[in-house]
Formats: C-alpha cells, structure tokens, sequence
C-alpha cells in the first residue's frame, strides 16, 4: 500500500472545482476507531473500492496492494451523516425573512444559493438530506438532486418533496390585498380530487416523499390549528403508498399529530406539543419523529434571546419537555434541524441540542445514522459502515460518541467512494 494523501487530495479537490472529483479505484482509511453506525471499535481501518464499501475490520487485516492510503490519526469514522430536514432552497431567517425569500427572491438566485448551501452541508459531513419542501421555488429541488447525481455540483444525495401541501387559506406569505391571488410557499389542496390529483403530479415530477401540512396557525384565533380533516389526511397517504412513497406532517399540535399518525405518516416533523398519549400513538404505529430543536433554538436567539444568558423562553422550555417526553416513550428518532431557518452547513446544531435536551451521544448518532437509514428507507444503501455499503463517510477529531462536539471537528468527508473534504 502506498500512502500518497495529499497527492490524492490535490486530485479531489481540482474535480471539485468544477462539481466531481477523482475516485480511487482503491483505497484504505485508517482512522483512530470507527463508528460503524451502532458500535465503537478502536484501531479498526475501512477498504473503499470504488463507490463502495469493500472490507471493515482491524487495521491490520484491512489492506490491499497498490491501495492508496489515508491516515487519519486522532479521529473517528462514522458513516455520513443524515440531515432529516432541510431547505436548501432558504437562507437564514435573520438575514432575510422568509416572506421575502420567497415573494422577492427569483429562482436563480435562489438556486445560486442552494448550490453553495449544499456544498456546506456535504463538507460538513453530511452526506444525505431529505429536504422538505422549496418555500415557492416550485420544482427546483429535483434539478438540484439531478444536478448533484450528474455531477455537475458536490452536494450530499437528495430526497425531495418539491411543493409541500397545504389546505387553502392556510399558509403564506400573506398580508397583500385581499383581492390579489399570490403564490403561496406550497401548494394548495383540499378534499378527496384536489389532493389525490395533487399527490399523483408531485410524485410524478419526482417527488421522494410527500410533506403536508397537518396544522398550522390560520383562522381567528391564535395559535396552531388541525388544516386537514382526518379523511382527508388519510387519502393522501393511502394514495402516495400506492407509489411506495412515504409521508411527513409538519404538525406542533395534538390533535394535528394525532390525525397525520393514525392517517399512516412515516414521521412527524417538529411535535412541539405533543404529550406522552401521542407520543405512545407514534410508538404503536412506528411513526417517528423529527424533532428539529435548532429550528426553535435559532429563531428564539433572533428574537434576542441569549443563550446560557437568560432564562429560556416558553418555546424552548415546551421544546425542551416535548423531547423528554418522546425519548420516555421510546419514539423513533430522526435527526432533522430545518437548516435553512439557520446556516446550511451548521447541522450539527440539533444533534448536540439533542443531548443537551437529554439524549446520550451514541443515540443522537445512531438518529444521524443508522436509525436515519431506516427511517429513510436507505438502510440497505447508507448508514452503516459495513461491506457492501455505499461508500459514505466522514471523520471527525476525537469521539463524538462520548463528546458530541467533535462533530464541528470535520477532518474527511467521502461520498459514493469521492472523497470531497480531507
């Protein structure tokens, strides 16, 4: 074996330049331990031949002649991460709000954005996103996806939803005469013809999943309400199963959890409100849930809140004590942050959110990875660090199995066998 890194990466990084980058036929990481996506082992080493995952197992019995070596001392290897829930197509809240994004932002700009916001996110380790919904960019998260699969631009591989659904009336932006018909940030369906039309033609212009909105704040009083009735909810399920294509509900209610869950959501994005009845629900059905604490930890700062400074908001504290809740009740839990709302690039954010809010590091990983997968439905592809597997794979300096901060400590990002970041 020969080691030749900084050879190697000079290659990588002149294709990255212009969106690919050289693949070594073989080659081998050696690393301090690896995570494998439910175990720790010290002094093991990882095999790369091509875009998969050749051989894992001690270093002294991980090699092969003519492989190119890569050390990587004082770290450890973990299967690419997952973000659960983004918006590639947004820019933080506090730069500008999204009702601006999204009324006065045109789609190249937009799409300019995406582009480095997906470079981010890749570099810092995470390898697959889900991104749910364009915020009125229509279908551009599918280029996006096609862009990144052609190699034209590095990004992480992209599940996407293209426009989320929401009942009419519900969603914004709002506040222009009541004469004027404007777009909205999703698209906008109701009973039985309007939403199983609408599911088939967001399937059929490449949707992975289908988001919806099962509750929002509309109507006279304040607050959150239920936007779909529960037929409703259940027909579009039923119609996206037809097409094997799974369903997230954005819902922060009880009752909008309880209607998405009984309906056949494969998960339930944010839960604010959700109470030990509904999380024990999600259990009994095996919906899972995605937490996203930065989303509600970034806007809370916007709005002045200080951090380790002040005393926490009611949003937080309600946050903080969902999340107790759902990890009592031994829900399923995806990594997910709604990154766009704060820097791509930041993910890491809701995974030390969530062992502060009492999750152990091992877990808020295993939700990042292997459990992800599954969730997902990748489990057979990505996750793991095992033969086989798709060659996804990140390094950080130390443990973030015990310190989960290592995780801002990316040293080497691999994706599909390229190596991106070392």
């Amino acid at each position: 074996m020969r080691k030749t890194p900084l050879a190697l990466v000079a290659l990588v990084m002149l294709g990255l330049s212009s969106g690919g980058s050289a693949q070594a036929p073989l080659t081998v990481l050696r690393p301090a331990r690896v995570f494998d996506g439910d175990t720790v082992h010290e002094g093991w080493a990882v095999r790369v031949r091509n875009d998969r995952i050749d051989a894992v197992g001690p270093a002294n019995t991980v090699g092969a002649a003519g492989a190119v070596v890569v050390d990587l001392p004082g770290t450890t290897i973990t299967p690419g991460l997952i973000e659960g829930h983004s918006h590639v197509l947004l820019h933080p809240y506090n730069e500008t709000r999204w009702e601006d994004q999204v009324a006065h932002e045109g789609f190249a700009l937009r799409v300019a954005r995406a582009t480095n916001h997906l470079r981010a996110t890749l570099l810092a380790g995470f390898t697959t996103i889900r991104d749910l919904g364009t915020e009125g960019a229509q279908y551009a998260d599918v280029e996006l996806k096609e862009a990144v699969n052609r190699g034209i631009i590095p990004g992480p591989r992209m599940l996407v939803v293209t426009r989320a659904i929401v009942a009419t009336g519900s969603y914004a932006p709002k506040g222009f005469v009541l004469e004027w018909r404007v777009p909205q940030g999703a698209e906008e369906a109701d009973g039985v013809d309007g939403l199983t039309r609408v599911v088939r033609d967001q399937i059929g212009r490449g949707a992975d999943w289908i988001k919806m909105y099962g509750d929002y704040p509309w109507g006279p009083l304040p607050g959150a309400h239920p936007t779909f009735s529960q037929e409703e909810m259940t027909l579009a399920v039923e119609t996206a199963r037809s097409a094997a294509v799974p369903v997230a509900v954005h819902a922060t209610t009880p009752e909008g959890m309880r209607r998405a869950i009984l309906a056949g959501a494969a998960t339930i994005e944010h839960g604010d409100g959700g109470t030990s009845e509904i999380f024990k629900l999600m259990v009994e059905r095996r919906v899972a849930l995605c937490p996203t604490l930065a989303v509600v930890d970034a806007t809370s700062q916007y709005a002045g809140w200080k951090r380790g400074q002040q005393p926490e908001p009611p949003s937080i504290a309600q946050k903080r004590e969902s999340f107790k809740a759902a990890l009592q009740a031994g829900v399923t839990i995806l990594s997910g942050s709604d990154a766009g709302v704060f820097a791509h690039g930041d993910n890491a954010r809701e995974l030390e959110l969530m062992v502060a809010y009492g999750m152990t590091p091992v877990a808020a990983l295993k939700s990042a990875t292997s459990v992800g997968a599954r969730v997902l439905r990748l489990e057979r592809e990505i996750g793991q660090v095992r033969p086989g597997g798709l060659a996804d794979l990140a390094a950080f300096e130390g443990d973030p199995t015990t310190d989960v901060s290592a995780l801002r400590r990316v040293k080497f990002v691999m994706k599909n066998g390229t190596i991106y970041k070392s």
